[in-house]
């Protein structure tokens, strides 16, 4: 390896690391609801993207379809999203996230962000909350690669 190319990866696994302690922080800033962050991202998904099938929504969280299969219907059961016909293929089933499964997220989210906003503002200065900001724009179009 080069010079360049030892000091990418040096950095590759601090931001990785610096990613991940975050990221746990945030987790730890969500309600008691009960649900799990496998459950979350699927309700994100289809909050985010619209309504999917569970084999797309397998294929794109990577979940074996089996456990979709319970996952899918814990949610139905909390009434967190439905299921209805596909009108396209009658055969499927199309899952959507409920009012109540919004509301969850919501609050997730409030909670999460309020959080954040309050330890930026207590631990950073203005300029390294912009910052902060161009990095999260870059850490978007790498999560795009």
């Amino acid at each position: 390896m080069t010079d360049r190319q030892d000091q990418v990866a040096e950095d590759a696994h601090a931001v990785r690391l610096s990613v991940m302690r975050l990221a746990r922080r945030l987790r730890q800033q969500r309600p008691d609801h009960g649900i799990s962050v496998t459950k979350l991202t699927l309700l994100g998904r289809l909050d985010r993207e619209g309504p999917a099938t569970a084999t797309e929504l397998a294929e794109c969280e990577r979940i074996q379809p089996q456990s979709i299969t319970r996952v899918v219907a814990d949610l139905e059961e909390r009434g967190l999203l439905v299921r209805s016909r596909d009108p396209r293929d009658r055969r499927q089933m199309v899952l959507e996230i409920s009012q109540a499964g919004r509301d969850l997220l919501a609050e997730d989210r409030r909670r999460r962000d309020e959080w954040l906003a309050v330890a930026m503002t207590e631990a950073l200065t203005p300029v390294e909350c912009e910052v902060l900001r161009a990095a999260g724009r870059l850490m978007d179009r790498l999560a795009e690669c």
